[in-house]
This record gives C-alpha cells, structure tokens and sequence, in this order.
C-alpha cells in the first residue's frame, strides 16, 4: 500500500500530494506563521509552535481525515476508477464526429505553440467544469448529501481535500474525462497529430505552476490571502477557507480561477471577513459525520429520509 501510495501519488506530479507541492506549501506556510509570530508576538499563556502543531495534527477532524484517506483511495482505485470511461475513448468519440466537418488539420501554428494552446485550454476548461459541478453539488439537494461529507470537516488540513464520498468522486472523474476528452477530440481534429500537452515533470504546466504556489494551503488554518485585485482572477488559500466557513459555503466554488465565481455571482474575496466564523456545518449536522463509516453511510441515510419527506 506504501509503495503504490508512493508511485501513484506523493513521486507522481499530475497527483495532489506530489511530494515537492507538499514542500512548497509547507514553506510558504513556515514563513506566513513567522511573519505573524512576528507581528504578534507569543505571550507567556500562549502555546508555542510545537505545541500548536501538534493540536493541530492530532485533531480529532484530523486524524479522521488521515483514516479516511486510505479507505477513500481504496475504495477509489478499486471500486470508482473501473467505472470511469477514459479520456482516450470520449477524444476518439469527438475526432470521429468532427473530423468529416474539419477537412484538413491547420499547419500554421508551431508546435509550440499548439503545446501552449492545447495546455491552456484544457486547464481552462477543466477548472471551469470543476466550478460548475461544485456549485451543483450545492445547489441540488440530492447532491448536497454527498457534498456535506467534504463540509463536515471542523478544521481544515491539507488531507481533507480527499475526504470525499465516493459518489462525488465519481462524478468529478466522469467530468474530467469528458472535459479533457472533448477539448483532446476538438484539438485532434483541428490539429492532427501534431497536439502535445506542454508539461512540468509529467504534469500540466499550468496545474504545476499553481500546485507550487500554495495549493495545500487552501485547507488548512492559515488564512493566507491576495491582494484584492489579484483575487478578482485567482482562488487565494484564504477565499477556498471562506467557502468553507458555517453560513458561506455559497461563496468561492472555483478551482484555480476566481473568474467564474466573478461571472455568476458568488465571488466573495478575502477582505470582506472581518470575523472568521467556525469551518464546517450547523452542530447537530456535524455530529453526523464522526467516524469513517458515517463519512461513507450517512449520505444514503440522508437521501431516504429525503425520499420519505418529499
């Protein structure tokens, strides 16, 4: 389990916890609290930094999270994975029903820069998908009861991204398939063969540049922002906490970009809380998701309830 955990995920650039993204953010995070040890200094009632390290890491929400995420990656690579239709068969889908209407593919463009166009659309679109299934899994009730897993937690940490009920993994690896597969089937067929993806180590540019800058900080107690213009375009660490707070989970469902929650109406930057509320749900739903077998169970209870009600 180590070693496939190693291969797959923590030595594997396109994965989350790739190692050097956890070092990133980890230093990133060292420097924000000197700073503001800096600028506040401990007073002799405070906890010392080992001390709140290891309340933090030793949370009750968190050692949760760290069990969680090795039942969730079984259940993900042996149980939803298979059920997952690859990214190879919607492009081939795609460039077939394309191809007769295209006629000849372009020869313009450089290899270069079809690599940089290819790059950047699929990580438009990819995060655009993202940000309209989020905000769907909000919106619909029925969805929700899956969603609420992922706002159970009551403290952030960068292992909580994958405590996900199974269903929603389902669904956010069918919208990639079919994002990345359609945007690979449309490039196909206006390029040929000539598409390439431009890559950091394996990964998309794109992804990687942004994986570095602090990805695992979004979950976590470090409320890190940018400057308010900056975050008119791009999801600070501090405006994915701010979704996550009691009363604002309708607030700041993207990804990456910041645009579409701009463009419809649910952008809220990081200046507008002055007083951090608790992360999380109301009390008596929190008490619902304390095990990893109310984690996996408990949407289902939830949606017969629903059923019975309705």
């Amino acid at each position: 389990m180590l070693a496939e955990l190693w291969e797959g995920s923590l030595a594997n650039p396109a994965q989350r916890i790739f190692w050097l993204y956890i070092l990133s953010s980890a230093l990133i995070a060292l420097i924000y609290t000197l700073y503001q040890m800096y600028r506040h200094p401990l007073s002799s009632q405070d906890k010392t930094l080992g001390q709140q390290l290891k309340a933090y890491l030793l949370h009750p929400s968190a050692l949760l999270d760290y069990r969680y995420f090795f039942i969730g990656t079984l259940i993900k690579v042996g149980l939803v994975a298979p059920l997952i239709i690859s990214v190879k068969t919607i492009a081939i889908w795609v460039f077939k029903g394309l191809a007769p209407y295209i006629g000849t593919p372009i020869t313009a463009l450089s290899y270069e820069a079809i690599a940089i166009l290819y790059t950047l659309c699929l990580f438009v679109v990819s995060d655009f998908s993202r940000y309209i299934l989020h905000r769907w899994m909000h919106k619909n009730k029925y969805l929700w009861q899956f969603h609420k897993v992922h706002h159970s937690a009551p403290l952030l940490n960068p292992l909580t991204f994958y405590r996900v009920h199974p269903i929603e993994n389902l669904l956010f690896g069918l919208r990639y398939a079919i994002s990345v597969g359609i945007m690979t089937g449309v490039f196909l067929s206006l390029f040929g063969p000539r598409i390439n993806m431009w890559t950091v180590l394996g990964a998309n540019g794109f992804v990687f540049i942004f994986s570095l800058l602090g990805t695992h900080l979004r979950h976590s107690h470090l409320f890190v922002t940018y400057p308010k213009w900056l975050e008119r375009f791009f999801i600070s660490p501090a405006m994915h906490q701010i979704h996550h707070y009691k009363g604002y989970g309708r607030y700041n469902y993207g990804g990456y970009l910041a645009i579409w929650d701009k463009l419809f109406h649910s952008w809220l930057p990081s200046k507008a809380i002055s007083t951090k509320p608790s992360f999380g749900m109301p009390q008596q739903e929190m008490q619902k998701y304390q095990s990893v077998s109310q984690l996996l169970f408990q949407p289902f209870r939830a949606l017969i309830r629903l059923k019975r009600t309705s």
